[in-house]
């Protein structure tokens, strides 16, 4: 068994890899920009910029050598002038800009980082002379009837904020840009969100919340205790209940027995979640007192909220082991069993729930990965300060780096529960071979 997880280990770093690598793109390509999400539209530029600094979200997504800065307010000018609406005499037409003959200062946001290798892309058609013109320097743009792409790279120097870009039309000409964009240059090509990210993984660093103002590993290490306070208590009681109503079901099946529990069972299914949890805070805790309303001080701040998830979820464990089991009831070994004369509780621990136990460890233990991230409801109305608590909030504070460590760690469990379930196989049945 110890060669066979070792190997098992060797072949999941390639899918904890691939989970990492799923989990970046979501929330670092599809999801858009974090520091949009984070701070808002109404912030400055120069705060987007540090923020995303500090996460490595200035950097390249993948792989590659630039990526873009908010210093300059990048636009196709598809729609308006972008930060050239403030500059006089600019001209603005569907996709372009227009610059008369004059000299027009690039309106940046605010001045490039110090001590960095910058470029500016261009691409332009001029009727005649016109050049780009720093204190450094100048960068002429040959004349060009169709749309020409220049390049100008230059270090920002140690002195970034005396920068100054300044477009120079000459008499007789004008100046049609269809795009302009401020780069950063990284250290190496592979100076990149993504190894920046495996390196945050590696050190063990989670990243800081912005709307807690804490680490994020410090939160989810405080979160974790209530968390699993509550949902161990609810898996294990609603598991065992639900197998020994399913063992009851199998065993008295068609009869009035199997049926009243089935139809409880459907029943329990049909209530919604907040209906368990609007009717059990109100009549349990508010109108009866039988238990706090909201707070988590004792075990006595858990009864409800354990009691209700267990019943919430009861219906649908009940009818899926009760499956399980009639399945195995009849079966050939079954019959033999009580032929043999042995009695029913021997068939039904020895033999049915033994022969079912493939099955009923595979539910098990896929669902232990969804303990850690603990109940977003019942957390939410009792006030318990868990993960389930804290996802929700930063669901609502659009906290993007509490969501990416609790999403990745729950598919990092989920990865590893499939390992256990394996393991777990060769010790529940011996005809199961671990090679």
């Amino acid at each position: 068994m110890g060669r066979y997880i070792i190997r098992r280990i060797g072949q999941m770093i390639p899918t904890v890899f691939g989970v990492i690598l799923i989990t970046f793109i979501l929330f670092n390509l599809v999801g858009g920009s974090p520091a949009l999400m984070v701070l808002g539209r109404h912030v400055s530029p120069q705060a987007l910029e540090e923020f995303d600094e500090v996460r490595g979200f200035n950097k390249p997504l993948l792989i590659g050598r630039w990526s873009i800065t908010r210093a300059y307010d990048v636009h196709d000018f598809a729609a308006h002038a972008g930060p050239w609406r403030s500059v006089e005499q600019v001209e603005h037409e569907a996709g372009q800009i227009t610059l008369p003959p004059g000299e027009y200062r690039i309106p940046l946001s605010f001045s490039p980082r110090a001590a960095n290798h910058f470029r500016w892309v261009i691409t332009y058609r001029a009727a005649g002379e016109t050049a780009l013109r720093w204190q450094n320097g100048e960068l002429a743009l040959p004349q060009a009837t169709r749309w020409q792409r220049q390049m100008l790279d230059f270090e920002s120097g140690e002195e970034a904020a005396a920068l100054d870009f300044h477009f120079v039309v000459g008499e007789g000409s004008d100046l049609q840009i269809q795009s302009l964009r401020l780069e950063r240059r990284a250290a190496h090509i592979l100076d990149t969100q993504f190894v920046f990210y495996l390196s945050q993984i590696l050190r063990g660093d989670l990243g800081y919340s912005e709307s807690m103002n804490q680490p994020i590993a410090q939160m989810i290490r405080q979160g974790v205790g209530p968390s699993l306070m509550l949902t161990v208590p609810i898996f294990l009681i609603g598991l065992v209940i639900a197998i020994s109503l399913s063992l009851i079901c199998a065993f008295y099946r068609n009869t009035w027995l199997d049926r009243t529990l089935v139809i409880v069972s459907v029943a329990l299914m049909s209530i919604n979640y907040l209906v368990w949890i609007v009717v059990g805070q109100y009549l349990a805790a508010y109108r009866w007192g039988w238990f706090p309303v909201w707070g988590f001080e004792s075990w006595a701040y858990l009864i409800l909220p354990i009691s209700i998830g267990v019943l919430s979820g009861l219906g649908s464990d009940v009818r899926f082991y009760r499956t399980v089991m009639l399945d195995e009831m009849y079966k050939e070994y079954v019959r033999t069993a009580f032929a043999k004369g042995v009695s029913q509780r021997g068939v039904l621990f020895k033999h049915v729930l033994k022969n079912a136990m493939i099955t009923v460890t595979t539910n098990v233990v896929i669902a232990i990965p969804f303990l850690y991230t603990g109940s977003l409801l019942l957390e939410s109305f009792f006030g318990i300060p868990g993960l389930g608590y804290l996802a929700i909030n930063a669901i609502m504070s659009s906290d993007v780096d509490v969501i990416r460590a609790i999403v990745l760690i729950g598919a990092v469990l989920y990865v590893v529960a499939n390992l256990l379930t394996d393991i777990c196989y060769a010790l529940v049945d011996p005809r199961v071979q671990l090679r």
